[in-house]
């Protein structure tokens, strides 16, 4: 029998970041993102078999699997992550959670916080130190995810396809990408995963965050954010407002700013939960 070993997964549309506990030394694995709304239940199994158990010490065997993942507030999404987490590892204990309960636990640990997450999606929940409390409804990339890079990058894309950036910065986003209207509509409508698409062009922000129309598109973005979902939380005022996921950590001085402006106790900065989620299993 191999050593005993827990996994922990932070998984989004785009990625999996695994922490693996048990061993001399923590280990933090990557795969690509798992997301109910767009694999089967047999496609994610491929990807931890494929992906994440060649990556596994040979001598290890997994006892407990902590899930936390995108989509899985519907029970139907939660169950079928159980279901292909259990033909993986059939004799391993299973808690499959929502990527929010996953943030909070990292973020919070055990006390009360307003907790948000800023990645290729969007997400926010006011967390008791127990519980989730309150969720403001994420509504996805198509009628939602204000502040997420799928947000972000479908205003880069607006301004483009209008025309409306000026010259110095269509030269360089056509350097960058060699695109044009008919692949960017192929891959947004006919195309799966459009949301990863769209959030692949909020590096453009990143990389030109000097330029007058980029830190707009950026205070606008996140500000959208703060005014759907930050503002519908009346805790928003008497606790810290913790945020975690590519999008807040690239951009956390925006957060900052808007934060003062509104006069809201700013929190905890974290690009990924895993740090947090390891101490909380630990």
């Amino acid at each position: 029998m191999g050593v005993g070993i827990k996994l922990i997964a932070d998984s989004g549309s785009t990625k999996t970041e695994w922490g693996v506990l048990g061993l001399d030394q923590p280990l933090i694995l990557k795969t690509q993102g798992v997301s109910p709304y767009f694999q089967s239940a047999e496609q994610i199994k491929q990807i931890l078999e494929a992906e994440l158990v060649p990556q596994l010490p040979a001598d290890s065997e997994v006892t407990a699997v902590y899930f936390y993942g995108t989509g899985l507030s519907q029970p139907k999404n939660l169950q079928l992550v159980s279901d292909a987490i259990n033909i993986v590892w059939p004799r391993a204990t299973s808690d499959v959670q929502h990527d929010l309960m996953g943030a909070a636990r990292s973020l919070c640990g055990h006390k009360e916080g307003v907790v948000s997450i800023l990645g290729t999606g969007s997400n926010s929940c006011y967390y008791n130190g127990k519980e989730i409390v309150k969720n403001n409804p994420g509504l996805g990339y198509v009628l939602g995810d204000e502040g997420s890079g799928a947000y972000l990058g479908r205003k880069v894309l607006q301004y483009y396809l209008y025309n409306s950036f000026d010259e110095d910065l269509l030269a360089r986003f056509d350097y960058k990408y060699h695109t044009n209207k008919d692949e960017i509509l192929e891959n947004v409508y006919r195309k799966p995963l459009a949301n990863r698409y769209l959030a692949g062009f909020a590096e453009f922000l990143s990389e030109n965050r000097e330029h007058f129309m980029i830190q707009n598109i950026l205070e606008d973005g996140l500000n959208d954010f703060f005014f759907n979902h930050i503002y519908k939380y009346r805790e928003s005022w008497t606790t810290a407002l913790h945020f975690t996921g590519g999008i807040a950590w690239h951009f956390r001085d925006i957060l900052a700013e808007l934060c003062e402006l509104y006069e809201l106790p700013m929190g905890k900065v974290l690009r990924t939960p895993m740090e947090g989620l390891m101490e909380f299993h630990r």
